[in-house]
C-alpha cells in the first residue's frame, strides 16, 4: 500500500513516518499561513461512531478489490473476516454466540490497515483541506465570505453522503466547530446526522 502510494496523504494514522504529531504540525502550518495571509479558518472536527466496529465486511472486500487486492489474497482476507463470532461475559454469565457481520479485528496487525483502506476515499471530491488520524478527521477551509462557508458546508454534506453509502455514522456529540482568525460574520454548519 505504501510502495504504490495507495493510501492518501491526508491519512496520518498507522503509517510509517506519519503520526498524530505530523497531522497536527501540517494542520497548524496551514492554519497559521492562512491567518497570516488575512484569512480566517473554519475547522470542523469529525468522529465516526465506533468506526472500527462498524466496517461492513462485504463493502470492505469491495474496497480492497478496488485497491488492487484480488485473487488469493482477497480470499484469505475474506475468510479471515467471515464466520467470526463473539459473546460477552458479565459477572460470570455468558451470552449466546452471535455472528459478527462488521468490524475489523482490533488488536491485529491487519485490522488498522483494513480500516485505512475502508476510509481512504472519505476525502474524494472534497475541496476543503482534510486531515485524518485513523477515523478522527479535520476538515477546514480559509474563509473570508459566506461563499467560503457554503463551500465548507457542501463538503460536509458530501461526507454525510459518504457515511450513508458506506454504512457509517458520525458521532455528532464529538463533532465540533472551531473558528480561527478575525472574520466576525456568524456562521453555522448544519448537522451531520445520518
Amino acid at each position: 500500500m505504501e510502495t504504490n502510494v495507495l493510501i492518501r496523504n491526508s491519512q496520518h494514522g498507522f503509517r510509517k513516518g506519519s503520526s498524530c504529531l505530523t497531522n497536527l504540525l501540517l494542520f497548524l502550518d496551514k492554519v497559521l499561513h492562512s491567518v497570516n495571509d488575512g484569512f480566517s479558518v473554519d475547522v470542523v472536527f469529525l468522529d465516526l461512531a465506533k468506526a472500527f466496529d462498524k466496517v461492513p465486511h462485504k463493502r470492505l472486500l469491495e474496497k480492497l478489490s478496488k485497491h488492487g487486492i484480488r485473487g488469493k489474497l482477497l480470499s484469505v482476507i475474506g475468510n479471515w473476516l467471515r464466520n467470526r463470532k463473539q459473546r460477552v461475559c458479565i459477572q460470570g454469565r455468558w451470552s449466546k454466540w452471535i455472528t459478527v457481520w462488521s468490524g475489523v479485528p482490533q488488536g491485529s496487525a491487519l485490522g488498522p490497515l483494513l480500516f485505512l483502506i475502508f476510509i481512504n476515499d472519505l476525502d474524494e471530491d472534497i475541496n476543503s483541506n482534510i486531515l485524518k488520524f485513523a477515523d478522527d478527521t479535520k476538515i477546514f477551509k480559509k474563509v473570508r465570505c459566506s461563499t467560503n462557508c457554503s463551500q465548507l458546508q457542501a463538503d460536509l454534506d458530501k461526507l454525510v453522503l459518504w457515511a450513508q453509502k458506506w454504512q457509517m455514522v458520525f458521532n455528532v456529540d464529538k463533532c465540533k466547530v472551531m473558528h480561527v482568525g478575525n472574520w466576525e460574520d456568524s456562521r453555522t454548519y448544519y448537522s451531520l446526522t445520518n
